[in-house]
């Protein structure tokens, strides 16, 4: 019964931790077009904007697995307010800094924040559903991130202008804006996380190594899985405008294009329950990814406004899949004294395909074409529909076997070394005593300490009749054979 997950009346706990994600989010993503913009304002080129924004990716990837052994084997809720206050001061630090390198430095400590928060948020969200509500709650988990999304960029481009040379200034105040935008999440963070039993936590000391988790059937799926669709996402933001360029689209377009991506992923993660019950975790998981490659892949042909605006929206829809599907695939696989550190990985691996994708994407785009990523993403997508396909490795917990993973059972060195007549542990329950013990042949070969046979016999001649049974097998000159 200590399993047994208490969310409260009406769950307003999950409400609470997507409104909360959704301030955060919208704060990050509000922060991270204004960080660039400031960035040029201070005189930075294309490749210092790029590695100020990968230093927001690379630096989590060092603490993330630390992170998600701390939250196994603690509370998660403090993570929250911690990632709050971080991405609350990268933003404000970085609207006062006034060199590229303190502007790298906050960027890294607003990513910092972003990662405590969220891996904080998805190990409550893990630990406080039942298993057969973990799809759903993680769908309205993920409605905060869409949200913040869909509101974090339109907000950025209604603050910053840069005519009349107030480009630094404007990107400033949209900095600061962004931080107290963070700060507002702190209000929705009471009462998130509900106590354990007594007992339920699991000791410090049994830690499941990370070459474990990721060989767990299942892990490595999810992870990839996950790093297919958010690398579609990314792409499809940076490389939309760049292809409206190409084939005059304005730039208001454009935004809307994105905003109707983004509005159709929040549609289809308020109906997640539905389309679950309707095809099934797997099928539906599949036919998503595979519907997004070909979408993906079709965006590389010159099609008119209303036909892409009608690809885009299914696009979101089916990007809205992936993401809280490969939460809870990693989740049912990875040990659940371990769940935390493979969530953490899961994000480590969205990280990196954060900083690869983009780099890749620029380097085919340069040397094919612009639309060429685009047909690089379907093809990604079409291989996570094949390993949606796979299922998963582990549907439920098995608390039974896994304290047998870490210490196997008293009598599991017998078993390596059998009796020499092996036709003797299948006699009567009588003579059970006698098919534990070595036979008078294997004493010849490897003879006993002496104590140990001192005791051996005095044990032989407490058991009722088993002295002279004993005796009589140990003179026997057939006990040799």
């Amino acid at each position: 019964m200590t399993r047994t997950p208490r969310t409260g009346p009406g769950r307003g706990w999950l409400l609470r931790l997507v409104i909360a994600f959704a301030f955060a989010q919208g704060a990050v993503s509000m922060a991270r077009p204004a960080v660039s913009y400031r960035a040029l304002a201070l005189g930075a080129d294309e490749t210092a904007v790029g590695v100020i924004a990968g230093v927001y990716a690379l630096l989590p990837l060092f603490v993330a697995v630390p992170l998600g052994r701390r939250t196994d084997h603690g509370r998660c809720a403090p993570l929250l307010p911690l990632g709050v206050l971080l991405i609350s001061g990268g933003c404000a630090l970085s609207g006062i800094a006034s060199s590229l390198p303190a502007m790298a430095a906050w960027s890294g400590v607003m990513g910092l924040g972003h990662l405590c928060f969220v891996i904080g948020a998805q190990s409550i969200v893990a630990r406080q559903s039942a298993p057969d509500e973990q799809d759903r709650d993680f769908g309205h988990f993920t409605i905060g991130a869409s949200l913040g999304q869909l509101i974090g960029p339109v907000a950025a481009g209604a603050l910053i202008s840069g005519q009349g040379g107030t480009l630094g200034r404007t990107s400033a105040l949209a900095l600061l804006v962004s931080a107290a935008v963070a700060a507002v999440a702190l209000a929705s963070l009471w009462r998130i996380e509900h106590r354990r039993a007594k007992g339920s936590s699991t000791q410090p000391g049994q830690k499941v190594p990370v070459r474990a988790i990721l060989g767990t059937r299942g892990v490595p799926a999810g992870i990839l899985i996950s790093m297919a669709v958010l690398s579609a996402t990314d792409i499809l933001t940076a490389y939309l405008p760049v292809v409206g360029e190409h084939r005059s689209i304005a730039p208001a377009t454009i935004g809307l294009l994105l905003s109707l991506r983004a509005a159709a992923t929040i549609a289809c993660r308020l109906v997640m329950s539905p389309l679950l019950g309707l095809l099934g975790r797997r099928a539906l998981l599949a036919t998503s990814c595979l519907l997004a490659g070909l979408l993906c892949a079709g965006i590389a042909l010159p099609v008119s406004v209303p036909v892409l605006a009608v690809m885009l929206a299914v696009l979101g829809f089916c990007l809205g899949v992936g993401q809280p599907l490969s939460m809870t695939t990693v989740v049912r696989a990875a040990p659940d004294r371990a769940r935390s550190t493979a969530l953490a990985l899961r994000l480590t691996g969205n990280r990196l395909g954060q900083v690869a994708a983009p780099a890749a994407a620029g380097l085919i785009a340069g040397a094919v074409g612009v639309a060429a990523p685009f047909v690089l993403l379907g093809v990604g997508l079409l291989g996570a529909a094949g390993l949606g396909l796979r299922g998963e490795g582990r549907t439920g917990p098995q608390p039974a076997d896994e304290g047998r993973t870490e210490q196997p059972p008293a009598d599991e060195g017998r078993t390596e070394q059998p009796p020499a007549d092996e036709d003797r542990t299948e006699q009567s329950p009588a003579d059970e005593d006698r098919t534990e013990q070595s036979p008078a042949g294997g004493s010849r070969t490897e003879q006993a300490p002496v104590g140990d046979a001192v005791s051996d016999r005095s044990s032989r001649r407490s058991a009722p009749g088993g002295c002279p049974r004993d005796r009589h097998a140990d003179r026997s000159p057939r006990s040799g054979g």
